[in-house]
């Protein structure tokens, strides 16, 4: 039909995929989970929505200050360019796991030209809180600029305006190149590793900012003859020369970043076309010879006698393979040791840790709490990755409560092992604080486990979220379950920093741990009590958490 009658203009067709994505949107909303899920992203969208506006604040000092100072040095002007380029190109890759999965091979299925398949691609690009953001502060940036020399506005507006277009282009190229090579699970696993690594890395910015900082600033401007090809640093040649009247100089970078904008919409032009001709990025298994059983007879291994169920061992066991074969949550879990081990390495040596902080009695605490923040993350999202496995816990003979009992079990194990770690790592390093506190802080640690793992049970039954094994991109958690974990993470904390303080503001060392010892025997209790019941929804909620987490 579509040869017969021809397709519609290309805005007509970019109007009519938006109404069917904005009907789409519409249905999926009358389902409780996914309306709660949009009011907790609403709700994430306005803190994020304040920190960017609050940021927009220093940008428009930054462009005031710049161009009323002394613009003698190129590399001043250049860098709000950089930074706002950064941000937008550097951050997504960062955040890919968390962002909105879109699969652009899905709009094809309607009879989309291949124009409109590229300017939707360009929509796409700004429909995200980074280049949101980084639009306001380019705005910012340029109203301050603005406001200090009224006469630079003639020159501004088209050098933002094209250096817009660059970043929206370029973020757009590199994210349909980084979909190309996350492609393979190879290439995912060895991405996200890195992707780890530099983020563990970052943490350490401003210590070295605080010891060479009186360096960079200079290494900057020596660096900065090479970084000339990149829109930043012609977006800043172009306004540098606009405030001294070269014609010819600001001619030269508008074409500069008229070129890198040419340049890179090419190169996005031929990427969405092979996606547009048929282009299929999925990885399949390659075959392989099958393996013949064996029926010799052998030695029968020994059997292990588990202090729990033979359900509860089954699910053990099949956790602990599906922990093995996510090479993404694994490094993840690793990461936290590793963090503080890189910790205790800055801040030891000539100056012990102790001394720097004041007492290593509150910053044992304040590591295992963030060991807890971390590892425990994933119980609020547990069905996650059995995709249509989640069918077989309904159809075995087996009870709910023990599946949630192996899955917490697993976890627990987990915990024990890398704050073990990371407790072996501070002994050596910064040594470990006074007995009473460290009984205290243990016993804090058993009531937060106790206590999350009760409400996160809970969150995994009535707000489920698919996920998938070594991949990045789309592997968002559900809003509500985002605000449960922090809420109890936040509440559950801040009740043991009040207890671990008592015995500081009172003069009693082991008051903390007897306090701890009721709350711990009551969170305990309360696990195991709330097992049965976690049963019982789950059995109501049988239909919604199957079609959320198989489908």
């Amino acid at each position: 039909m579509a040869d017969v009658i021809g397709l519609p203009g290309v805005m007509e067709q970019v109007r009519l995929v938006v109404g069917i994505r904005w009907r789409i949107l519409r249905n999926k909303l009358r389902k409780k989970n996914n309306r709660l899920d949009v009011i907790g992203m609403a709700a994430m969208f306005v803190f994020g929505g304040g920190l960017a506006l609050g940021a927009s604040f220093i940008f428009y000092e930054v462009g005031d200050s710049i161009v009323s100072g002394d613009l003698s040095q190129v590399g001043w002007i250049s860098l709000p360019f950089w930074v706002i380029f950064l941000w937008w190109q550097i951050i997504p890759a960062f955040i890919a796991g968390f962002g909105a999965n879109f699969e652009f091979g899905s709009l094809l299925r309607f009879p989309l030209s291949l124009r409109a398949f590229y300017i939707i691609s360009l929509a796409y690009g700004l429909a995200n809180f980074v280049p949101i953001a980084g639009t306001l502060w380019l705005i910012a940036f340029a109203v301050g600029a603005t406001s200090a020399r009224p006469a630079l506005m003639p020159a501004l507006l088209p050098v933002c305006a094209i250096f817009f277009i660059s970043n929206v282009t370029f973020e757009r190229l590199l994210a349909s190149w980084l979909d190309r090579i996350l492609a393979r699970r190879r290439s995912r696993e060895i991405f996200q590793g890195i992707v780890i690594l530099l983020a563990i890395s970052l943490q350490f910015i401003s210590p070295v900012l605080n010891r060479y900082g009186k360096t960079v600033a200079p290494s900057f401007l020596r660096v900065l003859p090479y970084l000339t090809p990149f829109p930043p640093s012609m977006a800043g040649r172009a306004i540098a020369a606009a405030t001294r009247q070269q014609i010819g100089e600001f001619s030269f970078g508008i074409a500069g970043l008229l070129l890198f904008a040419l340049f890179v919409s090419a190169l996005l032009w031929l990427r969405l076309r092979k996606q547009y001709r048929g282009e299929e990025l999925s990885e399949t298994a390659a075959p392989a010879r099958p393996r013949l059983n064996s029926k010799g007879k052998g030695i029968a291994a020994p059997e292990i006698r588990w202090p729990v169920s033979p359900q509860v061992v089954a699910v053990l066991r099949k956790e602990f393979r599906y922990l093995t074969r996510n090479s993404f949550a694994a490094v993840t879990l690793l990461s936290p040791p590793l963090f503080i081990f890189l910790i205790s390495l800055q801040l030891g040596g000539r100056h012990p840790l102790p001394t720097q902080i004041g007492s290593a009695t509150f910053f044992f605490p304040g590591m295992l709490a963030y060991l807890l923040l971390v590892l425990l993350a994933p119980a609020y999202n547990s069905f996650g990755y059995e995709q249509k496995g989640i069918q077989i816990f309904f159809l075995a003979p087996i009870r709910f409560r023990d599946v949630l009992l192996a899955k917490n079990l697993l976890l627990i194990l987990v915990v024990l092992f890398e704050i073990s770690l990371s407790i072996g790592v501070l002994a050596v390093r910064s040594g470990l604080p006074p007995t009473p506190m460290l009984a205290a802080t243990l016993a804090a640690v058993i009531f937060n486990i106790a206590g999350q793992l009760s409400i996160a049970n809970w969150s995994s039954v009535s707000f489920p979220r698919k996920l998938n094994f070594g991949q990045a991109a789309g592997q968002r958690q559900s809003g509500m379950v985002v605000w449960i974990m922090f809420g109890t993470q936040l509440a559950l904390g801040g009740a043991s920093a009040v207890v671990l303080l008592l015995g500081h503001w009172t003069g009693s060392p082991w008051l903390p741990m007897g306090i701890f010892s009721i709350l711990c025997a009551a969170a305990i209790a309360g696990y195991f009590a709330s097992l049965d019941t976690l049963s019982i929804i789950a059995e109501q909620k049988k239909e919604s958490l199957i079609d959320a987490i198989s489908a």
